[in-house]
């Protein structure tokens, strides 16, 4: 990213479907790119309002949603279709904080709706875990991504991005209170710890986080996803599947010490 101009893309670059091969004036492809944000919004809040119902603090979380819609706080707002905002209950007892949107969660506004999200869904299924219970967020609220030809592929966000974007997971907690804080990644883990952490170590056990709350570290579910083979996709959904459920156990006990 860092610093280049992007040229007008495909309408099919930007996943639209769109069947022109041929490069599309630079006015349809924004007119495009604001449906699809307008949707995104939409269906965003949709989604919470569906999950939490009308009180004073959906209404902070909307006023933050509308502010982080307008993010420019690092460059990735210039490139990616919106800022995808986390999702769930206000007072949950957990949040999962990821690295970014994907592709599929750039265009619907909404966290963890691709490939790695449905992962994620059958991971918490197998633990135990109803989605609609937790909170699901990024540590960074914007899609980045490098240019393959007609497809946008995933890159990873440096320190200064997420450095920039810690504002927003830092409102977040602050207005959930989350007992339990979940790092899905080693950039969810910076993100939240302040620090590089190597996943492997602190894996299974909790992090103690400046508000005092816990951190536990688990696998992204798109490094599963990314596993050479079979073998190792299985063993890699086992074992997020058994720190998930290591997760649910350590979060009703802080529940009932509540």
């Amino acid at each position: 990213m860092g610093g280049m101009s992007l040229p007008c893309l495909n309408l099919a670059d930007l996943g639209t479907g769109h069947p022109e091969t041929k490069a599309a004036p630079c006015s349809l492809i924004h007119e495009t790119m604001a449906d699809v944000m307008t949707q995104g919004l939409r269906d965003a809040l949709e989604a919470e309002r569906a999950i939490e119902p009308a009180s004073n603090l959906r209404i902070s979380w909307e006023e933050l949603l509308e502010d982080a819609r307008r993010c420019t706080r690092c460059g990735l707002y210039q490139y990616a279709t919106q800022t995808v905002f986390g999702e769930g209950p206000l007072d949950a007892s957990i949040m999962f904080v990821g690295e970014q949107p994907g592709d599929q969660e750039d265009l619907a506004g909404r966290p963890f709706v691709g490939p790695a999200g449905a992962l994620f869904d059958a991971a918490l299924e197998k633990a135990g875990i109803d989605r609609s219970t937790v909170y699901v967020t990024n540590a960074v609220k914007h899609f980045k991504f490098v240019l393959r030809g007609k497809r946008r592929i995933h890159n990873r966000p440096d320190a200064g991005e997420i450095t920039a974007c810690r504002w927003w997971i830092e409102h977040e907690r602050e207005l959930i209170r989350p007992p339990l804080t979940v790092a899905l990644g080693a950039t969810a883990a910076r993100s939240l710890v302040g620090k590089v952490v190597t996943i492997s170590k602190v894996r299974g056990e909790p992090l103690r986080l400046a508000d005092g709350s816990e951190c536990w570290v688990t696998a992204h579910p798109s490094s599963i996803l990314r596993a050479p083979d079979e073998e190792a996709r299985r063993e890699g959904r086992r074992l997020l599947v058994r720190d998930l459920r290591l997760i649910k156990a350590r979060a009703q006990e802080l529940a009932w010490n509540r």
